[in-house]
């Protein structure tokens, strides 16, 4: 498998973000191809495509007709959509390929549980309705002017469709599919030696999107803000970094957990680094339901932001806060190196000053809840969604995402 090296990674996200017309149609018919491929191979493995409730994941043919319909509804079907970013939410929308579309796949509106005994179209007719939508999509996209505004919702359902393709990945790992090695994306490229340390100054730096392109509204608005100086590893904590954590009885030990933690911990019965299998010394990983040793210099990955605390102070460090996090990665770009996690920061997800919500109003808003940001990217993220303002959100006890942690020097 291939790696994509450190240097095009937010060349490509920020590509993304201004594309034009002709590119966003290029990377809509890229990512459908792509979601169509995820399917096919999920498929295959689980002819049935019926899996158990679990709140973190969602039934495969639920997913896809879910990746259309948001398409549609914010593209084909929005009277509104010239008016990107200001358009009005609320308006009615236009007829759609399935009259019933809304009350089936609007995640805003069919409760998590629900998705499980609904009513679905077959895989023909929902493999069609895709089709239908993304030539709609294309149309719509041939007729709209050049500006941002113009082209918000395009790139705002590319990305949509892109983080899906992530989910589907992930979602796979959790079920133990052996997918097919080329869907799950460029293999993270092992690391020697001890992490560098980067000694980052202080001052006043620049946050958030500011300029022409696309932008997330929890992105916005852009501010200024003063920093302490600070040392922050140049790559991600490894295995060969966290196993000796393990090793020592770190997940026995109550002084490292927070209370939340803890609690964690003990109600989950976990004992050590998700799909991590211990023989004797030997350490085994389980990669999409095979099992294969494990190369200590790869990134520690599924772990959840409880589990990165609990190393920090075992290791005597601490997570960088999410801004310390942006600075780094604007002041030493050929240095510091993300892509292969998703980073946890100690930072809660939460709105900036001045914040107004886009459109899509569940996007942001709904989970300015304390939950912290990632920041980065994984190896399953598109090139398109790596950007080093991008803002991702989990809950603390997410160990199913590709997360793991970079820390900063205490003090």
């Amino acid at each position: 498998m291939s790696t994509i090296p450190p240097s095009t990674i937010d060349a490509s996200g920020d590509a993304a973000r201004r594309a034009d017309a002709g590119a966003l149609a290029r990377a809509l018919l890229a990512t459908r191809k792509d979601t169509l491929a995820m399917f096919e191979e999920v498929r295959r493995l689980l002819p049935t495509l019926e899996v158990a409730y679990d709140a973190r994941l969602n039934p495969p043919l639920w997913e896809l007709g879910h990746v259309g319909w948001f398409q549609e509804y914010w593209v084909s079907r929005n009277p509104e959509r010239q008016a990107g970013a200001r358009a009005d939410p609320g308006a009615p929308r236009l007829p759609g390929v399935r009259r019933d579309a809304d009350a089936l796949y609007d995640s805003s509106r069919v409760p998590h549980r629900d998705r499980w005994s609904l009513r679905l179209p077959s895989v023909a007719e929902s493999l069609d309705d895709l089709a239908r939508q993304l030539d709609a999509t294309l149309a719509a996209l041939a007729r709209a002017e050049g500006d941002d505004a113009s082209l918000y919702f395009f790139r705002l359902v590319l990305f949509h469709e892109d983080m899906h393709h992530e989910a589907a990945i992930y979602m796979a790992q959790a079920l133990g599919l052996p997918l097919d090695g080329a869907l799950a994306g460029p293999a993270p490229a092992p690391r020697e030696g001890a992490r560098r340390q980067l000694a980052i100054a202080g001052g006043t730096r620049q946050f958030g999107m500011a300029g022409d392109g696309f932008a997330f509204d929890n992105e916005l608005p852009a501010f200024a803000a003063v920093l302490e100086p600070f040392a922050i590893d140049a790559t991600v904590v490894t295995w060969a970094d966290f196993l000796p954590f393990v090793e020592a009885g770190g997940y026995e030990a109550r002084q490292l957990w927070s209370d939340e933690g803890w609690r964690w911990r003990c109600d989950t019965a976990t004992r050590g680094p998700r799909y991590l299998v211990r023989d004797g010394r030997t350490w085994q990983v389980e990669r999409l339901g095979v099992l294969q040793p494990l190369d200590s210099r790869l990134p520690a990955c599924h772990l959840s932001f409880h589990e990165a605390q609990a190393w920090c102070r075992w290791a005597e460090r601490r997570l960088p806060t999410e801004f310390e996090w942006e600075a780094a990665a604007m002041a030493a770009p050929g240095d510091f190196v993300f892509g292969d996690v998703w980073e946890w920061t100690s930072s809660p997800f939460a709105p900036y000053a001045g914040f107004e919500p886009h459109p899509y109003r569940d996007y942001s808003a709904p989970w300015f809840d304390g939950r912290p940001v990632l920041r980065g990217a994984s190896f399953a993220t598109s090139p398109r969604m790596r950007h080093v303002r991008y803002r991702n959100f989990f809950t603390a006890d997410r160990n199913d995402i590709f997360a793991g942690l970079r820390t900063c020097a205490r003090g």
